[in-house]
């Protein structure tokens, strides 16, 4: 039998250790994903309702609240949660191990650096990258979340569930109409994904404390996790990105909940959402994905974390 040479030994361990970790981004993705439906739907729900109500049904956040409430009660607040309950496991779960995937591809292209540190250009590559997977997973869990939840605010309901929307959607259209607002999706998911990421990594190192260094073998090792690094850290990227996220947001609803043909694309439904009501109209929405980019991005990155050190706990 040959013998196995060292290096070969070193290559296939890395090569397990680089599976492992994919293996565990995604689980930690997912767990963090649910973690931020269960905390940020009802911020959600007002945001979309705001956002595609026409012009005065609403006098602001709280009169949505108000009157969702006073229409269906606390379970109002969480009508069309299965959609992203279903489909933000797999999106989170994606995004978190594109984000791996993308770093390990900055890593690939930069053989000869010398620090492992990504700088900011690098995660924010990164980042992006992440959104073109979870794109087409997010695009059609975004459609369906957003004609469940624009329903309920007048008259009879026009789905029974998220298997009636898809249904009725894709006798409609196909997987045309199905997949309506991708573009859009990833106009919003590409360019936050990258400010996202990048805060996270950002603000949890500056409040984290320095790596910890072994003094046999002078390896270093990240500082002890920190949960009030990591709420922080999480929620900061929250708003980081949705402060960026709003307008293309706003867009992509209203291109998701239009009755087909009111819209060609993108820039049709900006232009004429401006035309109608003003730039702000790109801004509809703010408050609640303000209030809710802090607490439920929180949420998120807490239940990556712990799911990540439960893991690497176990194997």
């Amino acid at each position: 039998m040959a013998d196995v040479d060292s290096s070969d030994i070193v290559a296939i361990k890395e090569e397990t250790k680089g599976q492992t970790d994919s293996v565990k981004s995604f689980i930690s993705g997912g767990f963090g994903g649910t973690c931020a439906v269960l905390v940020g739907h009802p911020f959600d729900l007002t945001k979309t309702r705001l956002q595609t109500a026409a012009p005065g049904t609403y006098t602001g956040a709280i009169d949505v609240v108000k009157k969702t409430l006073a229409r269906d009660g606390v379970k109002g607040l969480y009508r069309g949660i299965t959609p992203p309950l279903i489909g933000v496991t797999p999106i989170f779960a994606i995004s978190f191990w594109g984000y791996d995937l993308g770093k390990k591809i900055v890593y690939s292209a930069t053989p000869g650096r010398e620090s492992p540190a990504l700088s900011t250009a690098e995660l924010g590559f990164a980042g992006f990258f992440s959104a073109i997977p979870a794109t087409l997973v997010a695009a059609p869990a975004e459609r369906v979340k957003v004609l469940l939840q624009v329903q309920g605010q007048g008259g009879k309901p026009a789905y029974t569930g998220p298997v009636d929307v898809v249904s009725k959607l894709y006798k409609e259209g196909g997987l045309k109409s199905v997949f309506r607002g991708t573009g859009a999706t990833l106009a919003r998911d590409g360019p936050g994904s990258a400010v996202y990421f990048v805060t996270y990594e950002r603000v949890k190192a500056a409040l984290s404390g320095k790596p910890v260094v072994d003094p046999v073998t002078g390896e270093t090792a990240p500082p002890p996790l920190s949960l009030g690094a990591v709420m922080f850290a999480g929620g900061s990227a929250g708003v980081a990105m949705w402060a960026l996220a709003i307008p293309p947001d706003t867009i992509k609803s209203r291109i998701q909940s239009a009755p087909t043909g009111t819209y060609s694309g993108f820039f049709d439904c900006a232009r004429k959402l401006i035309a109608a009501d003003g730039v702000g109209a790109l801004w509809k929405g703010f408050g609640p994905a303000m209030a809710r980019a802090f607490p439920a991005n929180a949420a998120t990155f807490v239940g990556v974390e712990l799911s990540l050190k439960a893991m690497n706990s176990m194997w």
